[in-house]
């Protein structure tokens, strides 16, 4: 659907999704979600607000300075300097929007959802909520979170009725941290409004962003559409990290099955195993679900738990494969200095959310090993005050009774690692691509 074509005809008169320069958004969060979108909504000729209460994140962005691994600093003083992007603290400036989209955190907090800061966000909203505006919910969050939170809490605070003063919808954020190939732009954008006058709003004004609408049946089927996509993948990843334990237990290579299996055309498609899952979206969004699930029908939903419970192993799995690497050595783990490559979730990214590498670090801490990190990419490290960084080098390498590859970051010099390290388990299959030797074992 090209939601520019999108007409609105509702009770309330929606502002902000006309097809000309000026409309103020407000983009209440300046993360990995709300930073690229108040980039290309400036882009396309908006008036942005990025509020952010975090006061170094807004600095920084004042100084022309990213913290997102996809906007660059230079997109940032571009912004700037077009006069019509405004970071800020203050919910002064909140003032008088047209547009708001909320993509705040949504965190678990002892397994249950914490949708306390779009709870916030709702409510600073709601003291300037003005008629005909349009507010939307990226985060993602249980089904029933739109109607439930965001409608009430903006009607408690504005006195103002959603659906017939103004329009409120949800669109599950697609993010996705690193991919050279999907940026916001070309990955399309599921859109839903609480009524269909909402829908045709949220549909034009993601329609001048992106290239693709698809809008969904209702806010519900939105929200449930963004955890169906990330469960599907966690499942999956869960299954194959599940096998590669078993394989590697009766003497078969899975890497080798997967690429075997992945000819079939139709009917398979390849996940990996891995050390396990990180980022907000795997770890997380899926147990939105199933809490959700067993809050309304008194159940969870049993594969998203054992999902949870695979993937939630594998980071002990990964310590398992070391110890009977070192064993093969005559070396236990106690006192063995073992490298660490990478501690980012993924790839080529700054973010250590929910990061394998965080248990794994830890539990080879309590096994008595000497335990250093390499990471260009990761400024900070949660346990930097008990390992070391150091530079990836030959005598590091030579230096290490281990190296373990827990994030494959294309900046490292593979050749070099399986030269001189004595012993690589590889998480990744980094290494599968070329003759590196005996010394290189996969999990």
């Amino acid at each position: 659907m090209a939601a520019n074509d999108a007409v609105v005809d509702s009770t309330y008169a929606p502002l902000g999704v006309q097809e000309h320069d000026g409309s103020k958004l407000v983009v209440m969060g300046q993360g990995y979600v709300g930073l690229p979108l108040a980039v290309r909504a400036v882009d396309v000729g908006f008036d942005v607000v990025g509020f952010d209460v975090d006061k170094n994140k807004i600095s920084g962005l004042v100084a022309g300075l990213s913290h997102v691994d996809d906007v660059d600093d230079s997109a940032i003083t571009a912004m700037l300097e077009t006069g019509r992007y405004l970071p800020s603290e203050s919910a002064a400036h909140l003032i008088d929007f047209d547009i708001a989209v909320i993509t705040v955190p949504t965190p678990l907090r002892d397994g249950s959802p914490d949708v306390s800061y779009i709870v916030e966000a709702v409510d600073l909203l709601g003291a300037f909520l003005k008629p005909g505006a349009l507010v939307v919910l990226e985060s993602t969050t249980y089904p029933g979170t739109t109607e439930e939170i965001v409608c009430r809490g903006l009607e408690a605070a504005s006195g103002l009725r959603a659906g017939h003063d103004f329009g409120v919808g949800y669109s599950p954020e697609r993010i996705d941290p690193g991919n050279a190939h999907w940026d916001f732009t070309s990955t399309p954008k599921v859109v839903a409004g609480i009524d269909e006058a909402s829908t045709r709003a949220v549909a034009a004004f993601y329609g001048r962003l992106v290239d693709t609408v698809v809008p969904a049946a209702g806010t519900k089927e939105a929200e449930f559409a963004k955890l169906l996509e990330n469960t599907f993948r966690h499942v999956n990843i869960a299954l194959m990290n599940e096998l590669a334990v078993s394989a590697g237990g009766i003497g078969v290579d899975i890497w080798n099955v997967i690429d075997v299996a992945k000819t079939k055309p139709f009917g398979f498609m390849p996940f990996y195993p891995g050390p396990g899952v990180g980022g907000h979206c795997l770890p997380i969004d899926p147990s939105y679900l199933s809490w959700q699930t067993e809050r309304l029908l008194g159940r969870k939903i049993r594969f998203i738990e054992l999902a949870n419970d695979v993937n939630h192993e594998m980071p002990s799995h990964v310590v398992e494969r070391l110890q009977a690497g070192l064993n093969r050595q005559v070396k236990p783990v106690n006192g063995s200095r073992i490298l660490v490559l990478g501690v980012a979730y993924k790839k080529n990214i700054q973010d250590t959310r929910e990061s394998p590498a965080i248990p794994l670090v830890e539990q080879l801490l309590e096994l008595g090993a000497e335990v250093v990190v390499h990471d260009p990419v990761v400024a900070s490290f949660e346990f930097d005050d008990q390992v070391s960084r150091v530079e990836l080098s030959s005598e590091e390498l030579a230096a290490a009774d281990a190296v373990v590859l827990v994030t494959d970051h294309d900046s490292f010099d593979y050749q070099m690692i399986a030269a001189e390290a004595d012993y690589v388990l590889d998480t990744r299959r980094r290494f599968a691509d070329g003759d590196y030797g005996a010394n290189i074992e996969s999990i």
